[in-house]
C-alpha cells in the first residue's frame, strides 16, 4: 500500500537509498551481532560508517552543512526502515539525527562552526545526549518538585560537573553530547537545570558501564560520569538555569521517532507472519484461509498504520510549528501506542508461528526482546500517559 505522506521523487529516492543500505548492510549481519555475549561486540563501528558513506548520518543537516536537510517527516519515515532491519542501528542512527536536528537550531553561530563541521566529516561520528540518571528518568517529562542530583556548580569562565547519566544511547561511542544538569539548587529540574554540549574528551569525563541489555543489542546504552569537570560557559546551549526548555522548543519530534523505531520493528514481523500463514499447511489449508488467522493479520496490519498515522501527523506538526499550533500530546501519545502495538503484534506473530515462533532461527524472539525495549525506552509509557493527560485536561 502506498504512503500518502510520500509526495515527491525526493522522499521516494531517500527511502529507496536507505532499503538498499537496509538490505545489503544490516539484514546479513544483524542476528549475528545480536548473538554476541559482550554488549560492545554487538555495535558495528562497519554499519555506522557504511550509513555516513550512503548519506544517512548526516542526512538532517541542511545544505549548508554538508547534508540534505532531511524534514522531520521524511526523517521518521527512514528511521522506520531502519528499524526493519534492526531496532539497535535505527536507536543509534535516530539519536544522531534527531540531536543533528537540535544542534543546528538551539546552538549559537559560533558554537555550531565549533562543533557541527567536526561531526559532519567524521564517519564514525554519532551523539548523544544525556538526561537519564538513577533517580531521575521519565519522571522529568512531568512537572513535579524533582530535580537532576548530576550538578554543575559556577566557577571562573565556567561550570564544574559532577554525577552520573545513565542507560544512555550511543553514550560510550558518541563524539558529541548533550548534557542537563542541575544548576540551581533548591528548584525543580523544569526551572533550575542548564544544557550544555560537550566533546568526548573533557577531563573528568569518563564512560562507566556498558549496559547488557536483553534486546536492541546493535544499539549500546552506557554510563556517562562526571568528576569535577569542567565546562566553559561559551558551551551553555540556551539559558543558565532553563535547560529544560531546550526540550521543549527544539525535540518536539523525539516521540514521534521512537514510535517510529519500534513500529519498524512490528512491520517485519507482521511481514514474517505474513509470509508464514501463507506458507504454513494446518488442516488441509494454508494457515491465512484460517479465519482466526486472516482476521488476527488484520488486526495487526490495522494495528501498524494506525501508529503509522500517528507518527506521521506528530513529525508534520513539528515540521509546521510555525503554521499549525503544536498538540503536546503529541510529545507523547505516538510511542505509547505504537510501542504497545509493537509488543502485542510480535507476541501475536510468535503464536501465528506456533512451536516454530520460539524457536531462535525464525528470529521472532529477537524482535520480541527489540520490542519490549520501547515499553520503557524514551519515557516509560504509564509517565508518557500522565504528560499527555496534564496538557489534554488542563485547568
Amino acid at each position: 500500500m502506498s504512503d500518502p505522506f510520500i509526495v515527491d521523487e525526493f522522499q521516494e529516492a531517500i527511502l529507496d537509498t536507505v532499503r538498499r543500505y537496509v538490505d545489503e548492510v544490516v539484514r546479513p549481519v544483524a542476528a549475528d551481532l545480536d548473538r554476541n555475549t559482550d554488549p560492545e561486540d554487538s555495535f558495528s563501528w562497519d554499519i555506522v560508517e557504511k550509513a555516513d558513506a550512503a548519506g544517512i548520518r548526516t542526512m538532517t543537516l541542511s545544505e549548508e552543512w554538508g547534508g540534505i536537510g532531511a524534514d522531520s517527516l521524511t526523517t521518521g519515515m527512514v528511521i522506520e526502515e531502519l528499524a526493519r532491519g534492526d531496532l539497535g542501528v535505527s536507536v543509534v542512527m535516530a539519536q544522531t539525527l534527531k540531536i543533528a536536528q537540535i544542534l543546528q537550531a538551539a546552538l549559537t553561530p559560533d558554537q555550531q562552526q565549533r562543533y557541527i563541521p567536526g561531526f559532519r566529516d567524521d564517519p564514525r561520528g554519532t551523539l548523544a545526549i544525556g538526561i537519564t540518571e538513577p533517580e531521575t528518568a521519565s519522571n522529568y517529562f512531568i512537572k513535579g518538585d524533582w530535580s537532576f542530583t548530576s550538578k554543575a556548580e559556577k566557577t571562573d569562565g565556567g561550570w564544574i560537573v559532577n554525577g552520573m547519566k545513565h542507560f544512555i544511547s550511543n553514550g560510550n561511542r558518541a563524539s558529541i553530547y548533550l548534557l542537563f544538569v542541575q544548576t540551581e539548587k533548591g528548584k525543580p529540574l523544569h526551572e533550575g537545570s542548564t544544557c550544555f554540549i560537550l566533546k568526548r574528551d573533557p577531563p573528568g569525563f569518563t564512560i562507566g558501564r556498558v549496559h547488557d541489555k536483553m534486546g536492541e543489542r546493535l544499539a549500546n546504552n552506557a554510563e556517562l560520569i562526571f568528576t569535577d569537570c569542567f565546562i566553559p560557559d561559551e558551551d551553555v546551549i540556551g539559558e543558565a538555569g532553563n535547560g529544560f526548555q531546550v526540550l521543549v522548543d527544539f525535540f518536539p519530534a523525539s516521540n514521534a521517532y521512537a514510535a517510529a523505531t519500534v513500529i519498524g520493528n512490528a512491520q517485519t514481523a507482521y511481514d514474517l507472519s505474513v509470509e508464514w500463514a501463507k506458507t504454513r499447511i494446518q488442516g488441509g489449508k494454508p494457515l491465512i484461509e484460517h479465519d482466526g488467522i486472516r482476521s488476527q493479520l488484520a488486526e495487526m496490519h490495522m494495528m501498524i498504520d494506525v501508529a503509522r498515522t500517528y507518527i506521521r501527523k506528530a513529525t508534520w506538526m513539528a515540521d509546521n510549528r510555525g503554521t499549525v499550533a503544536w498538540d503536546p500530546a503529541m510529545g507523547a501519545l505516538p510511542k505509547v501506542y505504537a510501542s504497545q502495538a509493537a509488543w502485542k503484534i510480535a507476541t501475536w506473530a510468535s503464536e501465528i508461528h506456533g512451536g516454530s515462533g520460539y524457536m531462535k532461527d525464525i528470529g521472532l524472539e529477537k524482535l520480541m526482546r527489540d520490542a519490549a525495549a520501547f515499553l520503557h525506552s524514551d519515557g516509560v509509557n504509564r509517565t508518557l500517559l500522565l504528560k499527555a493527560a496534564d496538557s489534554l485536561f488542563e485547568d
